[in-house]
């Protein structure tokens, strides 16, 4: 039997009834036995400053930790303005600090974007890739996740009502799973 794997789930949006938080909280009902999936918030991060470092925050500090102590982390994200939104690119930034301590590197990683338009936050999805490459997050390639109409296809309960959107995520978490068993630290 695979070892279950604690993934740290980002969520891009701060609204409570967010459609990402809503497919955060789906995915996390579809993920397979080998995965504990948990919300780390980044809510509450005060916007990062390398002054601060002399003495960091205390949100700082903890997030950091928990994040240490994932084995993998998985991102669901709107698109701002075709990119991240302001709040996930500074969780970003306060784990990748101090210099060479990033809590980041080697976390075996996977992002899902999410928009009610069609385009499913495309651009959102390929920056944030962009910055993974830079923390060093082995970030699964295929299949790419891209969920446009998400307002229309995730309900209150968030369950994902659309069949086929159900059958293609139930299939990427799999792939994530063996993605995260594959690169995870020992």
């Amino acid at each position: 039997m695979d070892a279950v794997r604690d993934v740290a789930v980002l969520v891009g949006s701060l609204r409570k009834a967010s459609v990402s938080r809503r497919l955060a909280l789906a995915l996390a009902a579809l993920a397979p036995p080998s995965l504990r999936l948990g919300n780390l918030d980044i809510g509450g991060l005060p916007l990062y400053n390398q002054d601060l470092e002399a003495d960091p925050p205390r949100a700082w500090t903890e997030f950091r930790e928990r994040l240490r102590a994932a084995d993998a982390v998985l991102f669901v994200t709107p698109e701002y303005n075709r990119s991240v939104p302001g709040v996930l690119k500074n969780a970003l930034d306060v784990g990748s600090r101090p210099y060479v301590q990033s809590a980041w590197s080697g976390k075996p990683g996977a992002v899902v974007s999410v928009s009610p338009g069609a385009m499913g936050a495309f651009g959102a999805n390929h920056h944030l890739r962009q910055s993974l490459v830079a923390l060093n997050v082995p970030t699964m390639a295929q299949p790419e996740a891209y969920i446009g109409g998400a307002d229309k296809i995730v309900d209150a309960e968030c369950r994902i009502t659309a069949d086929g959107t159900r059958t293609f995520l139930e299939q990427f978490m799999r792939t994530f799973a063996a993605w995260v068993a594959a690169n995870a630290r020992p």
